[in-house]
């Protein structure tokens, strides 16, 4: 099994914490005065206290424009849907609200963007069958 690490700043790791654990779930791992890593659905990211990457709307996908660059994670549809009523149930103010694209079609995928309180942006995908997260 491989799983991927990521490292990105934030300009608040107090504020990082609090969404990253409590309202995504993901579990604390070590962290130091300037960094924190968590278990993101068994990913680790790295949040580093520094100035925040630039994105912009520029992604085109199906009918919409996300921004690029951003962090995502493709779940199970089930979990998907979980986190989808928790950010809701949060108050997250989403880019892109949940909703399902490409009905019908290969790699029909339920998604959602939002934005961390540093402004990174967040893609979370979800899939019925994950056979389909490489159909052409």
């Amino acid at each position: 099994m491989s799983i991927f690490h990521l490292a990105y700043h934030v300009d608040d790791l107090a504020a990082a914490r609090s969404f990253y654990g409590q309202t995504l779930g993901c579990v604390e791992g070590r962290s130091t005065d300037t960094w924190v890593d968590f278990n993101f659905f068994g990913h680790q990211i790295s949040l580093h206290l520094g100035p925040v990457f630039a994105t912009a709307n520029t992604g085109k996908v199906g009918d919409h424009m996300v921004p690029m660059p951003h962090l995502g994670v493709i779940l199970p549809q089930a979990d998907w849907e979980a986190l989808a009523e928790r950010l809701t149930a949060a108050g997250v103010d989403f880019t892109l609200a949940p909703f399902t694209r490409f009905k019908g079609e290969p790699g029909e995928q339920s998604t959602m963007f939002f934005h961390d309180p540093a402004g990174n942006p967040i893609e979370i995908k979800g899939f019925a069958n994950m056979d389909g997260v490489f159909a052409t």
